[in-house]
């Protein structure tokens, strides 16, 4: 009976783990739309990895900020832990944007002072 118990703990462990990494940024391909009920445009692809080696990014906050009540950034906080819809949600509220407004803002706002990376729609919403 108890070699089952660690049996049965062992799969549910391996299940959880399976299920978090195939879930996780490193493994990002695509940036998750599911939150919009219908998207004008396809997900945007991202390979976040890759995206992040080529960009020379190692600090997760330049992308997964945090913002005090007063709107300001909290600095060496980050919320890769997060998802961007636990904070952007499909309306603007008060002064935190809306998540489309969020992702192209922090995107495109990057590669346009960083004068690289896509910031037209085809570019990062391939058809």
């Amino acid at each position: 009976m108890k070699g089952i118990a660690c049996v049965a703990m062992a799969v549910l462990l391996g299940v959880g783990f399976f299920s978090v990494s195939a879930f996780s940024q490193e493994e990002m391909v695509v940036v998750d739309n599911r939150v919009f009920d219908a998207p004008q445009r396809p997900s945007s692809r991202f390979e976040h990895d890759a995206h992040n080696e080529a960009a020379e990014i190692e600090d997760c906050a330049v992308c997964h900020h945090v913002y005090d009540d007063d709107g300001v950034l909290v600095e060496d906080e980050s919320s890769e832990d997060s998802s961007c819809s636990e904070c952007h949600g499909i309306a603007d509220e008060g002064r935190i944007p809306n998540l489309r407004k969020a992702y192209h803002r922090n995107c495109k706002g990057c590669h346009r002072e960083q004068g690289a990376g896509p910031v037209l729609c085809g570019e990062c919403h391939p058809w």
